[in-house]
């Protein structure tokens, strides 16, 4: 048990963030004066309406989006559902007679892996890609998965796990020039990890879709964002002996969740005002201090690195060098239990991880590491550490002695 009055480290922000307290002040007002329902036609829900519409325009300024290309959900996992099985369900609904297929990375997040083989069960094809020791998409393989069926490609930006940084603007120029003049494929990317710290206009990285998580930015939990990228369609239609072009907008992918048609008919129920206005505020402030907090936490990195390796020789970094998420260290220490040192870390009250947070309970060995070529063994034996903006050079090398301590009591 912690004593009261030790000092707490975290060095797991892939996880989650801590609540930014500007971010708090602006939710705070929704939870109590402005509490109405933005569907209300009465004051109340016009002020709610207010406030849903002006985080909607301010998340979609940062996205290069439209307006209603920006739709909230419940959580990031929900936003990866919608796209995944929207994609498929629309597809389906156009072409009944052809079986959608998806193209996916091997190591994507849980919510898109386990939703492509839920999605397979029920017909769909679906092609995993694999990538190099470094953790990049092969991208002969993924030219290779391409075919005139497939309907979606899902490619992260940066990886939960191990960090590394797909080329996403590369991978949406190849989805793109097979698409030609047609409707397919679409690409989607994760951007959970990447917000923080790597350009996000979704229109020039070329994304149909794009994923965002508040909680990973320090944001509220419970609210995740999906830019949705829309397309005109254009119809003839005779009354009356006029003829009438109609020109409406319609999206990519068909509901998940239906009923009162918010979201703009993509995801029904009741908007969660103060939970928006704390991602749109959180994403502000991101976006804000994003080339900064990236130069400040590499230095630091990089740091921490040099000393863990004088602290435990061997250690051996999961993952590629150049192309990473400048917070990530995904740590291999040969001969070593991750859990063990977890436990021992805790104990000291040093907070880090040894997998993504959604799975990290199971105590099963990362998928991530083995689909990089490495053993279970290996994964076993690998811890992830992620800076923040609170981590300091105090923390870290008190981190480093720690573990020179666990390495030198065996």
């Amino acid at each position: 048990m912690q004593k009261k009055n030790k000092v707490r480290i975290y060095l797991d922000y892939a996880a989650t963030t801590p609540v930014d307290p500007a971010v708090l002040r602006a939710m705070r007002p929704y939870f109590g004066v402005h509490f109405g329902n933005a569907g209300s036609v009465h004051s109340f829900g016009q002020i709610a309406s207010a406030a849903l519409d002006r985080s909607r325009e301010r998340i979609a300024a940062v996205l290069g989006a439209e307006f209603r290309e920006v739709i909230f959900t419940g959580s990031a996992t929900e936003a990866n559902n919608l796209v995944l099985r929207g994609a498929v369900k629309r597809f389906r609904e156009l072409f009944p007679e052809r079986t959608p297929e998806l193209v996916v990375s091997s190591i994507e997040h849980e919510s898109v892996l386990e939703t492509c083989r839920d999605l397979e069960r029920d017909g769909a094809r679906v092609r995993y890609v694999p990538v190099t020791r470094e953790g990049v998409v092969d991208m002969r393989a993924l030219k290779a998965a391409l075919g005139p069926g497939t309907v979606l490609v899902s490619v992260m930006y940066a990886n939960n796990e191990i960090g590394t940084v797909q080329p996403v603007a590369e991978i949406a120029e190849r989805v793109r020039a097979m698409r030609g003049e047609r409707a397919y494929p679409l690409f989607h990317t994760d951007a959970v990890q990447a917000f923080q710290y790597l350009p996000s206009d979704a229109r020039a990285l070329g994304a149909d879709f794009m994923t965002i998580s508040a909680h990973k930015i320090y944001g509220p939990k419970g609210i995740g964002v999906l830019y949705a990228r829309q397309v005109y369609d254009s119809r003839l239609s005779r009354a009356g002996g006029v003829t009438k072009i109609n020109v409406k907008r319609v999206p990519h992918v068909s509901p998940q969740i239906t009923g009162g048609g918010q979201e703009f008919g993509l995801r029904s129920g009741t908007e969660n005002v103060p939970l928006v206005v704390g991602a749109a505020e959180a994403v502000a402030r991101a976006v804000a201090g994003r080339e900064r907090e990236a130069a400040r936490v590499r230095v630091l990195r990089d740091g921490f690195w040099k000393k863990l390796r004088a602290a435990w020789p061997g250690v051996r970094l999961n993952g590629g060098v150049a192309s990473r998420l400048p917070n990530n260290l995904n740590v291999w220490f040969p001969g070593r239990r991750a859990e063990e040192l977890l436990i021992h870390l805790d104990r000291r009250g040093i907070a880090v991880s040894s997998g993504a947070a959604c799975s990290a309970r199971s105590l099963e060995p990362s998928y991530v590491i083995q689909a990089l070529g490495f053993s279970r063994e290996r994964a076993r034996e690998s811890v992830r550490f992620t800076l923040g903006r609170q981590t300091t050079t105090m923390e870290l090398d008190k981190t480093a002695k720690v573990l020179n301590e666990i390495k030198k009591a065996k």
